[in-house]
């Protein structure tokens, strides 16, 4: 039985967050689909939005960092079963970014406004790419892993799950975190760019520097010389465009 709830308790993590994941997009991009956005919700004084909005995104960059480190998976799983340790890490992070989302407070005030056709749809097309260019990521190196699927699934027919293996496929050719860069696309690409969303892209964009810093330097003591060639040959978030051997 605890088998079968630590699964379903995978499944509703993973539908939290693809409900949040979806939320996000329309959120970023201050779509109509959404009640309240990034340029849209409680407006306040400057100096507090800018005091909530900073602490907020701190909440979740601390949020996600310190519990994909391996010291606390290890200190973590004393509590809770290794198999749903991914899934409540998931679950976490995305009740974190729905604080995020409702006690967000936008600030007005354009700092650019592509007023060109040609041009703005451009950059629509630069936002929904980096979107998509972070979900094709997590799907090159195992989307229902990342997400805790597969943990349970395994755990559920008591099969043991594979050592992890280095492998460079597609985007990881010519950029060892093609996850971090389509964020970082999709939050920089707007054609109207208010001041909140302008901290928001700025406080994320360095979240996510300290992020690779941390993540980089847990994939060198997994995978030790392998990676540590890798990162010789292959941009950190910009493309050299070489390709590398699988």
């Amino acid at each position: 039985m605890s088998r079968i709830v630590t699964l379903a308790f995978a499944v509703a993590a993973y539908l939290l967050f693809l409900a949040t994941f979806l939320y996000l997009i329309a959120f970023v991009g201050d779509l109509p689909w959404v009640p309240v956005s990034i340029d849209r919700g409680t407006a306040g004084p400057v100096a507090v939005a800018v005091i909530v909005d900073v602490a907020l995104i701190t909440l979740f960059a601390l949020q996600h960092s310190i519990m994909a480190r391996p010291w606390f998976k290890q200190v973590w799983t004393r509590f809770v079963p290794p198999a749903a340790e991914r899934s409540v890490y998931v679950a976490l992070a995305s009740l974190v970014l729905i604080v995020l989302f409702t006690l967000w407070r936008p600030i007005p005030g354009e700092v650019w406004h592509v007023r060109v056709a040609a041009l703005e749809w451009l950059v629509w097309g630069l936002f929904f790419a980096g979107w998509v260019i972070a979900l094709i990521s997590t799907w090159l190196i195992s989307h229902f892993e990342l997400f805790g699927l597969k943990q349970a699934w395994l755990n559920l027919k008591r099969l043991d799950p594979q050592a992890p293996r280095f492998h460079t496929p597609l985007f990881y050719r010519f950029v060892r975190h093609p996850l971090y860069l389509g964020f970082v696309i999709a939050f920089w690409a707007a054609p109207v760019m208010t001041w909140g969303h302008l901290l928001f892209a700025a406080v994320m964009t360095g979240y996510i520097f300290v992020a690779v810093y941390y993540e980089e330097r847990d994939l060198t003591e997994m995978f030790g010389s392998e990676y540590t060639d890798y990162t010789g040959r292959v941009g950190k978030l910009v493309p050299r465009l070489r390709r590398t051997a699988t």
